[in-house]
């Protein structure tokens, strides 16, 4: 009997290791990721540059061709600084004769006065000499005016932005042949894709980065969302301003960051934790479903409102290949 009973110990304890075996073999392994207090923060991604708050386009006011062209792009430049000279020869012939006209009306101007005075010719022939003297000084004026129009100036302080012109092109008033804008006076445009702009508004915080300055993060914020959208892109602009004053180079692009939601020392998961509005738990080596109550999501956790407790562990990445009651075992 005792021999009987040795063995069968032996026995015993092999078919409990096999079945111990066979079970925690068929269950699935799952990592387990605890919930933990941070601060959830909803970010609208968009791309951005830099340019001029107020640009300045400049073009001619009357059509000539291109003679010269007095500055480059990055060229600082003064209010009224000639920047483009167009081709005078025109307008200078027009102006010695409007001024030899000039000369002439002003003789029998005081010739006709002369006369007046002593009685010779009516006061319509003076006064008819007075008016053609004054319409040959007004079109000399005009004829300066429209010299000095052939040297298209600088309405501003600032720089040139771009430069679209060289000499020989036809200058026309509906062209642009060049763009001014103020260095100290810049704002960020963002494109915003339409369907993130109505959470979009003025006031909050915008985070900002470049290639051209790695690890460096630009703080400022929108201003305003432009009321028209381009249907092509389908998308908006936001302009921004930066927080603090600061000398960026016209046109650099950026990486733009809208924080439209923000929630400080709040619960958070794993995003991939949440599946159809809840989570997996783990209860003596069974999976069970749990609904939660989101908030905010980001790219890498959301926001539970309510449904669990800090320290709760959830399982990180469920991937839909849970069930309910299905056996489970920790990832070590």
């Amino acid at each position: 009997m005792k021999r009987i009973a040795l063995w069968l110990l032996p026995l015993a304890l092999l078919a409990a290791a096999a079945l111990w075996w066979l079970l925690d073999g068929r269950a699935r392994e799952v990592m387990l990721a605890p919930v933990r207090v941070g601060d959830a923060v909803e970010l609208v991604y968009a791309t951005g540059f830099v340019e001029a708050e107020h640009p300045v386009a400049v073009a001619a006011r009357l059509t000539a061709p291109v003679r010269q062209v007095l500055v480059d792009e990055g060229d600082p430049v003064r209010r009224g600084q000639p920047l483009i000279l167009l081709d005078d020869g025109e307008q200078r012939h027009a102006l010695q004769q409007a001024r030899a006209q000039a000369r002439v009306a002003a003789q029998d101007e005081r010739r006709a006065l002369a006369l007046f005075a002593k009685g010779w010719i009516t006061r319509a022939a003076r006064d008819s000499a007075v008016a053609a003297a004054d319409s040959a000084r007004a079109a000399e004026q005009s004829a300066a005016a429209r010299l000095d129009q052939m040297a298209v100036r600088s309405g501003m302080d600032g720089i040139v932005l771009r430069r679209d012109v060289e000499p020989g092109d036809l200058a026309v008033p509906s062209r642009t042949l060049m763009t001014l804008g103020d260095r100290a006076r810049i704002r960020i445009t963002a494109t915003v894709d339409e369907r993130d702009v109505p959470r979009i508004h003025p006031g909050q915080p915008a985070l900002m980065s470049s290639d051209a300055w790695p690890g460096r993060v630009l703080r400022g914020h929108v201003r305003e969302v432009t009321p028209g959208g381009d249907p092509e892109q389908r998308a908006f602009r936001a302009r921004i301003v930066t927080n603090d004053a600061m000398a960026l180079p016209l046109g650099l692009t950026l990486e733009v960051n809208i924080m439209t939601r923000h929630a400080a020392r709040t619960l958070l998961v794993p995003a991939g934790a949440i599946e159809n509005g809840h989570v997996w738990v783990v209860q003596d080596g069974r999976a069970h479903a749990k609904a939660v109550r989101t908030g905010i999501t980001g790219s890498d956790a959301v926001q539970i409102v309510s449904g669990l407790l800090q320290g709760e562990k959830v399982v990180a990445r469920p991937e839909g290949k849970l069930t309910e009651n299905m056996r489970v075992r920790a990832a070590r």
